[in-house]
């Protein structure tokens, strides 16, 4: 019986229609919990600003309050002296920031608020701490909520600059792609994008650059963005009697088309648009169907002069963006070789340095 229920097409739905609900279940519990803890420090924060001012009672409230909350609750570990500061300064940073906007402090309680608790107290806690202004905060806030970002993904975001990166590549989107498509693929562009998870040679190439972010591809997407899958480098077309070579070819799933990614360790020059517009149009004659949407290509290169890449994209059909990329870690020629490689290194945590590879 149990075999033929595996197999049974209506107990396969059933099932998956279950393991769904318990899952939007698990999350709506985890999603109140995390309100209700945050909408907890959030009065907490407004408490302690408050005595602090009305009470005189200053700094030591802090370390008195979080001895006393400690004893009374020894299994709640964010009750530290630690904590109690960070749930000051984080209603601190939005009452203040906030103050500056009118009529936004009667507003606090209402729709922004309500977003700040959708995001987990340890993302909150980064936020206000790495963030200067509540335009940046926003930025991130918002982006945690929209791509489920882990406290991880989101700290390197914030050190990376991403708020002050997206969206400012020279590119022609608007001219060549229907809204809201063009405000998105926009969204998708970075610059400059940063490679400082590569240690390169200072007179590294092309295609050393090209295969150390593939090596790297995990950090790269990151870098990229949401949305991101990778197809494969050095992507062959064959166009009249003749054979080209795509860099980087992604598939981007929100956007449903394919990216073209062309790099270059040179500053850019006009003619490198004719050769990305190249690409792009053999990849929508040659790989796209009829359910991808048109095909974007993306320059990355040293350096740009903003107005030539703008001059260059101005006739231009096909939608292309252009990005420099930055890399501050460089490695001399004459250590390079020396350093152990990805397997060498897995095989040394694994025991197994002294096997045959």
């Amino acid at each position: 019986m149990k075999l033929e229920l595996r197999h049974d097409g209506n107990y396969i739905k059933w099932l998956a229609a279950i393991k769904l609900k318990i899952r939007q279940v698990q999350l709506k519990a985890a999603v109140k919990v995390n309100t209700e803890l945050l909408t907890f420090y959030w009065e907490l924060g407004v408490d302690i600003v408050q005595k602090q001012a009305e009470a005189k009672w200053g700094d030591g409230l802090i370390g008195q309050l979080s001895k006393d909350l400690s004893a009374e609750f020894p299994d709640i570990k964010g009750f530290s002296r630690t904590n109690l500061l960070y749930i000051r300064q984080w209603y601190m940073f939005y009452f203040e920031n906030f103050k500056k906007i009118p009529q936004a402090v009667g507003q606090m309680s209402n729709a922004f608020v309500k977003e700040i608790f959708q995001v987990p107290w340890g993302h909150n806690r980064e936020i206000v701490a790495k963030c200067k202004t509540l335009e940046e905060a926003v930025f991130y806030v918002r982006n945690t909520i929209k791509h489920n970002w882990s406290r991880a993904v989101l700290v390197h975001q914030i050190e990376w600059g991403l708020f002050r990166r997206e969206g400012k590549a020279v590119n022609n989107f608007a001219l060549t792609l229907p809204k809201p498509h063009s405000d998105l693929a926009m969204q998708t562009l970075n610059d400059p994008y940063i490679f400082d998870f590569l240690a390169m040679t200072k007179d590294y190439d092309e295609r050393e650059l090209e295969k150390a972010l593939t090596g790297h591809i995990t950090t790269f997407l990151l870098e990229l963005g949401t949305g991101f899958a990778y197809v494969g480098r050095q992507i062959p077309l064959h166009v009249g009697e003749s054979e080209f070579f795509i860099d980087l070819l992604f598939y981007h799933l929100k956007l449903r088309c394919y990216v073209v990614i062309e790099l270059k360790t040179v500053a850019f020059q006009p003619e490198f648009a004719g050769k990305l517009n190249f690409y792009v149009t053999a990849v929508d004659r040659r790989l796209r169907n009829e359910l991808d949407r048109q095909t974007i290509g993306i320059f990355i290169c040293k350096t740009k002069d903003k107005v030539v890449a703008e001059y260059s994209l101005s006739d231009i059909k096909k939608p292309l963006g252009i990005s420099e990329y930055r890399l501050t870690q460089s490695l001399p020629k004459k250590f390079k070789s020396s350093l152990p490689s990805i397997q060498e290194i897995k095989a040394g945590l694994s025991g197994d340095g002294n096997k045959e590879k």
